[in-house]
């Protein structure tokens, strides 16, 4: 395939798209609070701009999640919480999204069980094994009742409901090879990165503001709809956080997936808000038209998965 790029890593990153959220230092409590500032200090920010990407800590985290389980009895989750987070660093504000590793593999178990075949379910982890994690994830829930995710994940497609909290001027693509002191697609700022990277970050207040708006107007159009339930639980997810956090989608590692011509000419959360903006004008059938186009498109990115 033409769109298809190769990655020189002995890791190869999955093909997979995250939404985060990172919140302020002042955000957490303590213990937690001087943690994560001994942590910034020793290992510095992941982007020290918001104009930089942080996959370099992304690929980290996939090396030291294939760590955990090489050579070694299969398990469900790690035995403890990491104590990793990616970090930013914008206009002198740090801003930190923990990996929670252990809470989000709780949740790739609960996905895997959906989707996967029972064959394939207890190939990859016996039956007792995941009895043991599920009973470990109750009682750790009832100690952690609020515990949330501060990372979402979706694999082979960016779902379309991801890009309600953004607008094009939030976009930023880094072309592959892009070296310190030169720009990419964001204002002329300077990025830095070995391998391209396509991410949207935000602040909170204005991501609340678009998903709020989206909702409405998806409500009174189309109360049954999928994007309209899609924003109600983005919008859900994102009043769990700090109001002056920062919101960011990567396309992860989809962009080795999609190919750099692909990548420079995406416009997709663009392409949302001129649909919602026809939405909100009455012009339902050029959304409709928006809409179809969006999914359609990243349809046939999913359908990739299937292929040999």
């Amino acid at each position: 395939m033409q769109d298809v790029t190769v990655v020189r890593t002995s890791v190869l990153p999955p093909y997979a798209a995250h939404l985060r959220v990172y919140e302020p230092l002042a955000a957490y409590p303590e213990p937690e609070r001087a943690h994560w500032q001994a942590y910034a200090a020793e290992h510095g920010p992941d982007a020290a701009e918001a104009g930089r990407s942080v996959a370099a800590a992304v690929l980290d985290e996939q090396r030291s999640a294939l760590a955990e389980v090489v050579g070694r009895t299969p398990r469900a989750l790690p035995e403890r919480e990491s104590e990793r987070a990616f970090v930013r660093a914008v206009d002198g504000v740090l801003y930190v999204c923990p990996w929670a590793t252990r809470l989000r593999s709780w949740q790739a178990l609960e996905e895997l069980r959906a989707g996967a075949p029972v064959a394939l379910v207890d190939t990859a982890l016996p039956q007792a094994t995941r009895e043991a994690a599920e009973a470990d994830r109750e009682r750790w829930r009832a100690e952690h009742p609020d515990a949330r995710p501060w990372i979402l994940t979706s694999r082979w497609e960016v779902p379309v409901r991801w890009f309600l909290p953004f607008g094009e001027e939030d976009r930023c693509f880094v072309p592959a090879g892009v070296g310190e002191g030169e720009t990419g697609e964001r204002d002329g700022e300077g990025i830095r990165g070995d391998t391209a990277a396509l991410f949207y970050l935000t602040p909170m207040a204005q991501a609340r503001r678009r998903v709020a708006r989206a909702y409405r107007a998806l409500r009174e159009a189309v109360p049954e709809g999928e994007l309209v339930r899609g924003a109600e639980q983005v919008g859900r997810w994102l009043e769990e956080f700090h109001p002056r956090s920062l919101v960011e989608l990567d396309y992860g590692g989809l962009v080795h997936l999609l190919g750099p011509e692909r990548l420079s000419a995406d416009r997709s959360a663009g392409e949302l808000e001129d649909g919602l903006r026809a939405l909100r004008a009455g012009e339902a059938a050029e959304a409709m038209r928006a809409y179809e186009e969006l999914t359609v498109r990243w349809r046939r990115v999913l359908a990739l998965r299937y292929a040999n």
